[in-house]
């Protein structure tokens, strides 16, 4: 486990007065794994923000508000970890945040890693992820975020690329580890040869740039075996696992068909 921060107390205890605040609501998280479909061993699983109740993640979005998102960030942070070492989790474990409530990436790491240490979740396993589609007031800052958590030794991940604001400007500024496809371009991409074309320029992209690629909304064995017979291997979807709340859920790997037939 890394511990290259070397006082966990006092980085918890920094901040800004919204960090500290308490949140309107409780909150739990669910979990859904990332597959690698080469073994269909769990690469990470995504930490999804859910009422303590099991309530949607719109219910929980609807109490945010530019005053009580700082308080909201760091809840998830901590949230999202105490409920991974509880449930043994020993893949990386992804948890969004909001760069728009993060004022000065190292000290808003503080209640993070306060928590990873108080649970014993080696910090190695996380991975901070961050919405492509969330409109960013302030770019230049997060690429400043993700620079300094890449810096930490964190994995660091762009999710919903290419439904943004940002999009390639982003990347040509910062290369994250991980980028998540969204799942407007995996939807149906069986039967387009544009949506096609358009991964296997993404492919080609990250090789070059040295990221990852997850494909993200996979519901249908039809866009499994597309996007597996074009080098895809990681992947995330209903059709493997739907989120969970208290426990990790069980991962089906489907079987392909013998032969993906190319869209004419």
């Amino acid at each position: 486990m890394r511990t290259g921060l070397e006082s966990f107390d006092l980085l918890a205890n920094a901040g800004c007065a919204g960090c500290r605040q308490p949140f309107a609501i409780d909150i739990a998280m669910a979990f859904q794994p990332i597959i690698d479909v080469t073994d269909g061993s769990v690469f990470a699983y995504e930490a999804l923000v859910r009422g303590a109740n099991g309530e949607g993640a719109a219910a929980v979005l609807a109490h945010v508000t530019p005053d009580t998102r700082f308080a909201f960030d760091q809840l998830c942070r901590r949230t999202a970890v105490e409920a991974a070492a509880r449930l043994g989790i020993q893949s990386l474990v992804s948890i969004n945040f909001m760069p728009n409530a993060v004022y000065e990436p190292a000290l808003c790491l503080g209640t993070t890693l306060a928590a990873a240490q108080r649970h014993g979740f080696p910090i190695d396993n996380i991975m901070f992820e961050v919405t492509e589609g969330e409109k960013i007031e302030d770019r230049p800052h997060l690429t400043r975020i993700l620079a300094e958590y890449k810096r930490q030794g964190f994995t660091t991940a762009i999710d919903d690329f290419g439904a943004g604001h940002s999009g390639l400007n982003l990347l040509a500024e910062f290369q994250p580890d991980v980028v998540k496809l969204d799942m407007d371009l995996i939807r149906g991409i069986d039967g387009s040869r544009v949506r096609q074309a358009i991964l296997a320029s993404m492919m080609s992209l990250a090789e070059a740039i040295g990221m990852s690629v997850v494909a993200e909304g996979i519901e249908t064995v039809e866009e499994y075996a597309c996007l597996k017979s074009m080098g895809v291997t990681l992947m995330q979807g209903y059709l493997f696992a739907r989120p969970e709340l208290g426990r990790l859920p069980a991962v089906v790997l489907p079987e392909t068909p013998r032969a993906h037939a190319a869209v004419a």
